[in-house]
């Protein structure tokens, strides 16, 4: 047995000792390894790039609307959504939701005054706001929030591990020279503001 082990050490003492070596065995193991490598940098830095240019597009849009003191219309939400595409270089689906957001400090809850979208996103109401507490920032009473959703298909360049994916951002602002930014609508006219203030209903023993 101690014959076995001794001869177990020199074996491996003899190869850790080996200097000799083939090349191009060794190129035909390690070029595979570092072309992977380098195509795995490249792709995981391009996923970053993207994500990094949308969510600046997204805030792009959303400055470009909090900053129109005049209504805007769906000729400037068609516009948005062509630029977000432009600073992107979009090669897949692309969706865009431009959402104005008031808080109702009697209800305690975000309502939703207009919202369109493009690309094929659904539009948001003010059920689907009212408990976005841990989403949007605190408001005053009938204060509003530009909200800008931008959604955009991705393929990675080369496939090393990342598949396809959805990049999805959720950005606001508030108005910067208006209280309000105003969406006119050729059925409804202006839409600037919520219909009124909605009172909550009051109960027998409120009442007496």
């Amino acid at each position: 047995m101690r014959h076995i082990v001794s001869g177990i050490k020199t074996v491996f003492a003899r190869f850790r000792a080996e200097q000799r070596g083939s090349v191009a065995i060794e190129a035909v193991i390690l070029v595979p390894v570092m072309i992977w490598g380098y195509l795995a940098m490249f792709t995981i830095f391009d996923s970053y790039r993207q994500y990094t240019t949308q969510q600046k597009a997204a805030y792009t849009v959303s400055d470009l609307i909090s900053r129109q003191w005049a209504p805007i219309d769906a000729g400037l939400i068609d516009g948005t959504h062509t630029l977000f595409e432009g600073l992107t270089r979009a090669v897949g689906e692309t969706g865009m939701r431009v959402t104005v957001v008031q808080y109702n400090d009697i209800l305690e809850e975000y309502q939703v005054v207009w919202s369109r979208t493009r690309g094929g996103m659904v539009g948001l109401s003010s059920e689907d706001v009212a408990s976005w507490s841990d989403r949007l920032p605190d408001l005053v009473d009938q204060e509003q929030l530009i909200l800008v959703e931008t959604t955009a298909a991705f393929s990675p360049v080369f496939s090393v591990g990342l598949g396809a994916r959805t990049i999805n951002n959720f950005v606001f602002t508030r108005p910067r020279y208006t209280g309000q930014v105003c969406f006119d609508d050729n059925a409804l006219g202006e839409v600037c503001d919520m219909p009124g203030p909605v009172v909550p209903p009051v109960s027998d023993d409120e009442q007496a």
